[in-house]
């Protein structure tokens, strides 16, 4: 029997408007209402974040390295 994907599993669909997605949503929310330990923490969240992002960049461009050897034209 399938189950139905939980909304978390679907992929995020993109708008022209707004390309980077959660992203551009943090860039644009007031940080007046939180506390210190509030920033302090957010700031260790993001910085998690971005060390992950950076992983699968790397892992990205390793795949696309392999690829381009891969199928690149042999000159004679």
């Amino acid at each position: 029997m399938l189950h139905p994907m939980d909304d978390d599993d679907r992929p995020r669909r993109r708008s022209s408007e707004d390309k980077l997605g959660a992203a551009s949503l943090l860039a644009s929310e007031s940080l007046e209402s939180y506390s210190l330990d509030e920033l302090d923490a957010r700031i260790a969240l993001l910085e998690a974040e971005i060390a992950r992002i950076r992983e699968h960049r790397r892992k990205s461009s390793a795949h696309m390295a392999a690829a381009d050897a891969l199928f690149r034209r042999r000159t004679p």
